[in-house]
């Protein structure tokens, strides 16, 4: 099995990390949910992470192949335009972000919101194949946390999305529509079938009680052994009882409301209005 380069980008404002994942034979590259920076008190967006990405890029001459969202993120916006923009490659996320999009068509009123997934180059669906330079990779689907949800798996490593989280942290939400803790124990069986040593990367990190730093990378077998949630002792039954309860107890992440409405936009912001200014929304009383 190849052995991608696997470069992490970790950003702290929303404990988010994006991958550039590389063929070392080929220089090709597949960029794995990029941000955009977004200030939500100010309502200022800036591209220094995005940039961050780029320069990496330029430093390795690398050429970009894809840009890949794991699901519609509901903490972070993303930065995926910018990045094709300067680097090209194809937009992909899973099939059933049209689930997605015509859930949250209605939430926020946009009348012309496409829900077909069409703003996206390509819809990857379970069992997908696509290439990083000469690296194979395939596309599971792993939903649970949203209905959209994929997991990247090239060479030997995979992108997880927020499906998992560093083992001493656990497993995602299952309460936003369409999240489903029976698909997410399915979902993470399926993450956990894979080769021992595969190299497992998370999409955030929030470090975990005792630990004093930030972590984003681990192995199917230590997951399987470890994971507090759901390892190898715990049954579907007692992970759906434990995942449905600490649901009910979990805030709305901040950036949710803004993040929703760009992201079922692949990343594309709202349209200016005729003074020149863009402006997300805010629904009140309605989620």
């Amino acid at each position: 099995m190849s052995n991608p380069d696997v470069k992490a980008f970790f950003d702290e404002a929303t404990f988010t990390v994006t991958y550039v994942v590389s063929d070392p034979a080929t220089r090709r590259a597949a960029i794995v949910d990029p941000v955009l920076d977004y200030d939500a008190a100010s309502g200022r967006t800036s591209i220094s992470s995005a940039d961050a990405v780029i320069d990496y890029v330029h430093e390795k001459d690398l050429g970009v192949d894809w840009i890949l969202e794991t699901h519609v993120h509901a903490d972070h916006l993303s930065g995926a335009p910018y990045l094709r923009e300067k680097l090209g490659g194809q937009s992909a996320i899973g099939a059933q972000v049209a689930a997605v999009q015509d859930t949250f068509k209605g939430v926020f009123n946009l009348a012309g919101l496409a829900t077909d997934g069409s703003q996206f180059d390509r819809l990857f669906s379970d069992g997908d194949s696509f290439r990083v330079g000469d690296i194979e990779g395939r596309v599971l689907g792993t939903p649970g946390h949203t209905p959209a949800c994929i997991t990247y798996v090239i060479g030997d490593s995979a992108y997880v999305g927020d499906t998992l989280f560093m083992q001493d942290f656990g497993t995602a939400r299952t309460d936003f529509p369409g999240g489903s803790a029976a698909e997410l124990y399915t979902s993470i069986q399926k993450i956990l079938s894979l080769p021992d040593d595969t190299r497992l990367f998370m999409c955030h990190d929030y470090k975990a009680p005792g630990r004093d730093v930030f972590a984003w990378e681990t192995t199917v077998a230590k997951q399987r052994n470890s994971n507090i949630h759901i390892n190898e002792k715990v049954s579907e039954q007692a992970f759906i009882a434990m995942r449905e309860g600490r649901d009910k107890e979990l805030g709305m992440p901040k950036l949710l409301l803004p993040a929703i409405q760009v992201n079922v936009r692949a990343g594309q912001l709202p349209e200016p209005e005729d003074n020149g200014v863009r402006y997300l929304k805010i629904p009140l009383d309605a989620v």
